[in-house]
């Protein structure tokens, strides 16, 4: 089934996209944790727009984004090799060729990364901030001055990134990323903004007070419920 075209305001338009019939089972049972019209309508997410959906793992966020932008939009969907591996069945599942023909197919190592200047009105980067901090055989070392430089040149002035994350104590290094897959939201403000972008607001709606936030996010006490950070940035007009 293709991503249809939406005549419909955008808030219309994630709600269709939510509601879409055909999508994946496991996709609709993350929907109670992931909130995904709020964070969808936090970052302004509408038909026609041009998307990248960065390490995007399955695919939860892609085919929405697909689903949303319609057919006067498009997402590309990215993947490193490494993650190809732990998402091969649920990628499988997505069958972006048969069901959703808005969807571009990138593989690339983040410091290969080579996106067209002001080619994006939206990027996603969920999940994956910690992973530029992340290091062991068979996930090469991100040079993530480089490729945040590389996303403030392709997505368009005054075009957003979304960036969602697994937090972990305030004052703690990045050496968390390394031990429990987490990042404090402090070190993304900071790279975030020494990379150019301009800070426009958060949403709470995927924090969890309950989360201590000292084991991995992988560990079943938290799977699925991490305390998680929801940042909206912009690239400037001028």
């Amino acid at each position: 089934m293709a991503a249809p075209g939406y005549a419909q305001l955008p808030e219309s338009a994630i709600v269709a996209a939510i509601s879409a019939e055909d999508r994946l089972a496991r996709d609709l049972l993350r929907d109670s944790t992931r909130h995904p019209q709020a964070v969808l309508t936090f970052f302004d997410v509408a038909p026609g727009q041009r998307v990248l959906d960065l390490f995007s793992g399955g695919g939860y966020y892609s085919e929405l984004l697909a689903r949303v932008v319609g057919e006067e939009g498009s997402v590309v969907v990215h993947n490193n090799q490494a993650y190809l591996p732990y998402a091969k069945q649920e990628l499988l599942e997505r069958d972006y060729a048969t069901r959703i023909d808005n969807v571009e197919l990138l593989i690339s190592e983040a410091d290969d990364l080579t996106l067209a200047p002001s080619s994006f009105d939206r990027i996603f980067f969920i999940l994956g901030f910690h992973d530029m901090f992340y290091q062991e055989p068979g996930w090469p070392r991100i040079n993530s001055e480089r490729l945040l430089a590389h996303l403030f040149a392709s997505v368009k002035p005054g075009g957003l990134v979304a960036i969602i994350d697994h937090d972990a104590p305030k004052g703690s290094t990045v050496d968390t990323a390394q031990s429990l897959h987490r990042l404090a939201k402090e070190h993304v403000m900071r790279s975030m903004l020494v990379a150019g972008f301009e800070w426009v607001g958060s949403l709470a709606v995927l924090e969890n007070p309950d989360d201590a936030m000292l084991v991995s996010a992988f560990d079943q006490s938290v799977k699925g419920k991490t305390n998680r950070y929801v940042l909206k940035f912009r690239r400037p007009k001028i």
